[in-house]
């Protein structure tokens, strides 16, 4: 059981190292992993991480991405970008057959009539990733 756990920690470790945004500029920092029991079968971790976008920032496309790992099939990884306390993009995503993911965002938007770039992130966000678990936690 120590190694499923260990796997698990390694795992949003992991799966935390890889949310970046397309420009090497951008940097994310993890804040916080938790786990919480659902019911006996399944558990929610929840990732929360702090993401900075440059206020020089050149390209159109942010990318969210966690590499393969152990969820549970048919639930959906839940992705939710905060501004302070206010929400500013959610989506939801399916997983792959191994557990990964991606999620490709606009970051700046080009008005075709005007020729002007509109940033639609920029500067720090509080970002939480939802997903559903195998439960570890041998005494639920």
């Amino acid at each position: 059981m120590n190694k499923k756990i260990s796997l698990l920690a390694m795992t949003s470790i992991i799966v935390m190292l890889g949310i970046m945004m397309v420009p090497n500029t951008v940097s994310a920092e993890t804040n916080q992993i938790n786990v919480t029991p659902i019911n006996e079968k399944v558990s929610l971790e929840t990732t929360i991480t702090t993401l900075t976008v440059p206020e020089n920032n050149t390209l159109p496309w942010g990318t969210v991405y966690g590499a393969a790992s152990d969820v549970v099939e048919r639930y959906p990884v839940i992705i939710q970008f905060y501004k302070g306390n206010e929400p500013v993009h959610i989506a939801q995503i399916d997983t792959k057959g191994d557990g990964s993911y991606e999620y490709k965002f606009r970051v700046r938007n080009l008005d075709q009539q005007t020729g002007q770039f509109t940033d639609i992130f920029q500067g720090e966000y509080t970002v939480k990733i939802f997903k559903v678990i195998p439960n570890t936690n041998p005494l639920v």
